[in-house]
């Protein structure tokens, strides 16, 4: 009896989890966070303080 009343929790999440990916529009989590990835990446090569070169070092 322990042992299903500890996983009752997990095995219904499971359940609603299905029901709502396959009856709701719900975001491919992965490609969102590929794209914030990208977009940061691309904010931080754009606003990057120039390298030094020699010239100015010396």
């Amino acid at each position: 009896m322990g042992i299903i009343r500890s996983s009752f929790p997990f095995i219904a999440g499971t359940v609603c989890g299905i029901y709502i990916a396959q009856n709701y529009h719900v975001p491919n989590i992965r490609k969102l966070a590929y794209s914030a990835i990208f977009r940061a990446k691309e904010v931080e090569e754009k606003y990057r303080k120039p390298k030094k070169t020699s010239e100015e070092d010396e």
